[in-house]
């Protein structure tokens, strides 16, 4: 296994994602993020998520590479870049971007991590 600070991060990531998914439920399409305030509201709380997500990821890259290189399929260095990218300049952030990555690439990393925590 690994220890309780990687475990706790990576149950982190979890909980990240599991908000990232329930406030996904009323976005069907890229465009529901901007069409009303309820839709930016949404857009808002998923990035700051996703912002935790990247920021546990770049610390596991600094002290596990290893967990990180066993699973190439995810793309880690996307992860850490979108969350440096956010944190400098969200005013610049592509909603459409925000919606692949919580219809397509969230699923997937749930899946690595869960796999890696053997739940």
């Amino acid at each position: 296994m690994f220890n309780n600070t990687l475990q706790y991060t990576l149950e982190s990531i979890i909980q990240h994602i599991d908000k990232c998914e329930y406030r996904f439920l009323e976005i069907y399409t890229p465009e529901d993020f901007v069409s009303t305030e309820k839709g930016n509201l949404l857009l808002d709380a998923i990035v700051t998520r996703l912002q935790a997500i990247g920021e546990n990821v770049k610390n596991i890259s600094k002290k596990h590479q290893d967990l990180l290189d066993k699973y190439p399929e995810i793309e880690w260095i996307k992860i850490i870049r979108f969350r440096d990218f956010v944190s400098h300049h969200y005013e610049m952030l592509d909603y459409e971007i925000v919606f692949q990555i919580c219809d397509t690439f969230l699923p997937k990393l749930k899946h690595v991590i869960l796999s890696e925590l053997n739940i």
